[in-house]
């Protein structure tokens, strides 16, 4: 694979922060910036670009908000509703409303997994222990 060289300019603020990450990660600056470049991009074509847009963002959340996405989860009564939706197509034909909830209520699942994947992988990146998040 080719190599681009490449020069930025970055606030003094902005290079402090990378050269923290670089330190907890022990990377150098430079491997840092390029870590911080390939988290902000979209690494699969098959999920919407709106959420590809989100997750490309999060590299730029705070270790703290990194932990809160990283335990984000379905409200109760979301999933109460498409488990008792996933029953009642396994026994029935579902309406055409209903087949649409349970449609959105899965794609918001599958939306929580992914957004919590990426937090936990960038906060382990960023040197934290996720084992609490992995053993859930």
């Amino acid at each position: 694979m080719a190599v681009q060289h490449v020069t930025i300019r970055l606030s003094d603020n902005l290079y402090h922060q990378i050269r923290q990450r670089a330190r907890r990660t022990q990377r150098s600056v430079e491997d840092e910036v390029v870590a911080v470049v390939q988290d902000a991009l979209p690494e699969l074509d098959l999920i919407p670009a709106e959420l590809a847009d989100e997750m490309a963002q999060m590299s730029f959340l705070t270790d703290g908000e990194l932990w809160q996405a990283a335990r984000m989860t379905m409200t109760p009564v979301e999933n109460q509703h498409m488990q008792i939706l996933a029953f009642y197509r396994q026994r029935e034909r579902l309406s055409s409303e209903e087949a649409r909830e349970i449609e959105n209520l899965v794609q918001r699942q599958e939306r929580v997994m992914l957004i919590r994947a990426k937090a936990t992988a960038l906060l382990r990146q960023r040197g934290c222990d996720v084992s609490e998040l992995i053993a859930q």
